[in-house]
């Protein structure tokens, strides 16, 4: 039998968990910027979905994200495969009853002048930045409709207010990212459901690592003069945005009470951009 002891303990325990008791589906979440939004998740009282594409890494960060196996459930998903994503989505709501938090955080990188970039790498970026958000968005407000409420979150970026030079679909398609929140937050007000985009600055995760050599061939100039004057001039204090920064801010966005904020984006960059 529980003791009186033992209930209020628990009870103190949870009374600071912003999210205690919902059901979070992120995608891109087998690293970086996702898994760690994840955990922060996790540890906010959450049951969360670890959505990404390759089987092995997603199975591996379930597990280091909640190594009971209780709250944390690895699920393969293309995001760009319409059939998939309809049977993730459905799957999550038969294993824990609800979907009370979708994070659209799936993303790649490809850096190119303009003049030179294949059309079918320009299609890939499209498709897993902006279709992979609609069919996960239009799957997650299906259950968020009947169920009477629910938050939206798009990892956008500074490129969804500003453009740099080899960026051009990735800085379309986080643009865009803004326009798909502001008409889900405006049909979605009806039915309890909010939608807001994070926009960081650069964070050195193994995307942004991957870009650094990449720009400065294409520019012609040093690594430490891509992350200098290219990536890092704009900020406040030369600071790279943190994984971290980020999962604290989608915690902060997912747990806000109200409309009150709705169809917004969030710029957390040191100061990069500034609005």
């Amino acid at each position: 039998m529980t003791s009186h002891f033992e209930i209020a303990d628990r009870e103190a325990m949870n009374a600071g968990r912003r999210l205690l008791g919902k059901v979070a589906v992120v995608t891109g979440a087998a690293g970086g910027i996702g898994k760690e939004i994840a955990l922060t998740f996790i540890r906010e009282g959450a049951t969360v979905v670890v959505a990404d594409l390759d089987r092995d890494r997603t199975a591996a960060a379930a597990r280091d994200i909640d190594p009971s196996g209780e709250r944390a459930l690895g699920l393969t998903m293309d995001v760009t495969n319409e059939e998939q994503v309809e049977a993730g989505m459905s799957r999550v709501v038969e294993a824990f009853g609800s979907l009370d938090i979708l994070v659209s955080n799936a993303g790649i990188q490809i850096v190119a002048p303009l003049v030179e970039f294949e059309f079918a790498k320009w299609k890939t970026m499209m498709g897993i930045h902006l279709d992979g958000a609609f069919l996960t968005t239009r799957a997650a407000l299906r259950q968020m409709y009947r169920q009477k409420g629910g938050s939206i979150i798009y990892m956008g970026s500074v490129h969804s207010k500003e453009a740099s030079p080899l960026k051009a679909p990735y800085v379309t398609a986080k643009h865009g990212l803004i326009g798909l929140a502001k008409v889900v937050a405006r049909e979605g007000a009806a039915h309890g459901v909010r939608a807001n985009v994070i926009c960081p600055g650069f964070v050195r995760t193994p995307l942004v690592e991957k870009q650094i050599p990449e720009q400065a061939r294409e520019l012609g100039i040093s690594e430490a003069e891509v992350v200098r004057t290219m990536m890092l001039r704009e900020t406040v204090d030369g600071e790279f945005t943190t994984v971290s920064d980020v999962a604290e801010t989608a915690t902060f966005i997912a747990a806000f009470p109200s409309n009150a904020l709705t169809g917004q984006s969030i710029v957390v960059s040191h100061g990069w951009f500034m609005q």
